[in-house]
């Protein structure tokens, strides 16, 4: 919240909500907007509209809410504002060029025109202080101290200390302690009244009480119905995390444990890996949130890790049928018992420069990507409309698009659905012993190429032992693909000096019983990099 004084003397507090750009939080964006009544629309001057710039703005569009666009970064030597103007109007977010605000918030050009611009283009929010009780969770952050700290847009009447507040979707109940609004820190106030957005501190305990969408209201006098909208965050994208060394297993359940305070949409359940050991099957929101929470368990709490490769939700019939979901490769049955297999699918949204479109339209192909649209959007840049399958851009999807357009394209999608596909299991067995951590779920017309990719890529990854390691992957009891490692081999006759042949003979057949009995009951130490493998063979 800031406060901002015009040249005719009148004061207006302005509220400022900032969003995540990316398409694994669209829904705490739709929020967002749900509390706003109108938008600041930044573009930069250099990179232009991107891909994620045109799903948020049909979010703000859909909700009918005032946009206004800023074009930013002005003061870079590549700048090219007219160029972007151009790109503005092909989509329809300016009738005018002199509408687009030019800025640059490093040398503070265009903010004072910002601020007259929300003044004067955006409604003031409606007086309805009168009314029940009636906020918008728009955001929730965990404090030791304080327990969960909610970040609110009032619509309707008053929030004040003291007040039982009642949270609409779990109908649970709190004692409000203490409100106030944001700045550079909390400011507390005696209230929060219609149109203003701030905080409240009720002793809730579990971050999961104050979900991001909910509706409160007080307990007393509740408000007739919650705001639409409101979803519990669904977890797309799973993966297993595994310590590198056992003994920290109980370091990474409290680094879990501790996240999980911050982000009610991050989900994990423990599981036992034959392989890996003790470890966690975790669920995220996306392949981004998937990034952020690894590199938060490796930064912050100084943990070495074993992630498998990720997976999506796969849903099946099965010959019962029973209806099931699938999310960890080992538990998807055989062939027999499945009558129908279906996976998510994405809208995607890729912009790009002409000159590398044909490499594009390839990497589509190959990811089984479905052309659906292609709009221009200036003279040089075009938005590509694919449907692909989730699992398909799930593994290094975005590095292969960001490599051959030499990092110009932009890429953003949205979850549409379920379709049918033929899908088959990959098993990985190591010296006949399946490995389950390496097991994948993939496409039939794929199957064949990505096991020998696979069983080639495991061969280069596991180091040579005393005796050979074969590396098998099957579909079901059928091996497809197949190599060997060689095992280290000994010059056992290199202390004889001539004499009887047979000597050799003997010492060379000796040695191969040995390495017979080490291939039947030795233990193959298999690298962590062999577990990315899945991600790596292409």
């Amino acid at each position: 919240t800031l406060t901002y004084k015009t040249a005719d003397g009148k004061t207006y507090f302005l509220n400022l909500i900032d969003t995540p750009g990316h398409v694994d939080f669209s829904y705490e964006v739709s929020r967002a907007l749900a509390a706003c009544e109108g938008t600041l629309l930044l573009i930069d001057a250099v990179q232009g509209v991107e891909a994620q710039t045109i799903a948020n703005l049909y979010l703000a569009q859909q909700r009918k809410l005032t946009i206004i666009p800023v074009i930013n970064k002005i003061d870079l030597p590549l700048s090219n504002p007219e160029k972007v103007k151009n790109q503005l109007l092909k989509l329809g977010i300016s009738t005018k060029g002199s509408e687009v605000i030019l800025a640059s918030a490093k040398n503070g050009t265009g903010v004072p025109e910002i601020i007259e611009a929300i003044i004067q283009r955006i409604p003031a929010p409606l007086d309805l202080s009168y009314l029940p009780l009636k906020a918008l969770i728009f955001d929730s952050i965990f404090d030791n101290h304080r327990g969960v700290i909610g970040y609110i847009r009032v619509f309707e009447g008053i929030i004040k200390p003291g007040m039982k507040i009642l949270v609409m979707s779990s109908k649970k109940e709190f004692k409000v302690e203490e409100v106030g609004i944001l700045r550079l820190k909390r400011v507390p106030s005696d209230k929060l009244e219609s149109g203003e957005v701030g905080y409240f501190i009720a002793n809730v305990k579990n971050i999961s009480d104050l979900r991001v969408g909910d509706t409160i209201t007080e307990a007393d006098n509740p408000t007739s119905e919650p705001f639409p909208g409101y979803k519990e965050p669904k977890p797309m994208v799973f993966c297993g995390i595994y310590p590198a060394e056992e003994e920290t297993f109980s370091r990474l359940k409290i680094a879990l444990d501790k996240l999980r305070l911050n982000d009610p949409s991050f989900t994990y359940e423990p599981e036992n890996s034959p392989v890996l050991g003790p470890g966690f099957r975790c669920g995220f929101l996306g392949l981004l949130h998937k990034e952020i929470v690894q590199e938060r368990l490796e930064r912050e709490f100084d943990l070495s890790l074993v992630t498998t490769a990720p997976n999506v939700i796969y849903r099946l019939l099965k010959s019962n049928g029973e209806i099931v979901e699938v999310d960890n490769p080992s538990k998807f049955p055989s062939d027999k018992k499945i009558e129908m297999a279906e996976e998510p699918y994405v809208k995607g949204s890729i912009i790009t420069a002409q000159e590398y479109m044909g490499a594009i339209f390839e990497l589509l192909e190959k990811r089984r990507g479905q052309f659906l649209d292609m709009r221009w959007i200036d003279s040089s840049r075009v938005l590509l409309l694919y449907k692909i399958p989730l699992a398909e851009i799930a593994t290094k999807f975005y590095d292969e698009l960001k490599s051959i357009s030499r990092g110009y394209a932009t890429f953003d999608y949205e979850y549409i659905g379920y379709e049918e596909g033929e899908l088959v299991k990959l098993d990985v067995l190591v010296n006949g012993r399946i490995v389950d951590a390496l097991s994948a779920i993939v496409h039939k017309d794929k199957a064949y190429p990505k096991a020998r990719a696979l069983a080639k890529k495991l061969k280069e990854l596991i180091p040579r032992h005393q005796f050979p390691i074969p590396i098998q992957v099957a579909i079901g009891k059928r091996v497809i693909a197949r190599e060997t490692i060689p095992a280290l081999r000994k010059d056992v006759t290199a202390p004889l000096y001539g004499g009887d042949v047979t000597r050799k003979k003997k010492l060379l057949e000796r040695q191969k019983e040995g390495k017979k009995r080490m291939r039947k009951f030795g233990k193959v130490n298999i690298p962590q990099r062999a577990f990315m493998a899945i991600i790596e063979a292409e």
